[in-house]
């Protein structure tokens, strides 16, 4: 058993070692001046006026996360559209059953009017 998993765990000891090492220096040789200045929140250079608390629309959210759903779904077209050539015809039919899939799920975000903004 430890010959199989003696080398994973030296590589995972190496890549620990790899991502800490560097912090640890940084944090050694790093200068440590703390200003209030330095640590105050920077928004745009302006102070605020009235409150800064707004409240956004649900919508907005929705919207984002409907293109961002969509926009991964697209990705996985593209290995597809790669290897076309070599997959046939069970190919087409499974990506028109995905494409298929994306296009209900369109029209059941715009009939529950998902994508409006107001």
């Amino acid at each position: 058993m430890l010959a199989l998993w003696g080398p994973v765990g030296i590589f995972a000891i190496i890549a620990i070692g790899f991502s800490l090492t560097p912090m640890v220096i940084s944090q050694l040789l790093r200068p440590n001046r703390p200003d209030p200045i330095k640590l105050s929140t920077y928004e745009c250079g302006m102070e605020t006026v009235g409150t800064t608390w707004i409240q956004y629309y649900v919508s907005f959210y929705v919207y984002a996360l409907v293109f961002v759903v969509f926009d991964v779904e697209t990705v996985f077209l593209y290995p597809w559209a790669v290897a076309y050539g070599q997959l046939g015809l069970f190919a087409l039919g499974e990506m028109l059953i995905f494409v298929g899939i994306l296009v209900i799920g369109l029209v059941y975000a715009l009939k529950k009017q998902a994508l409006r903004w107001w």
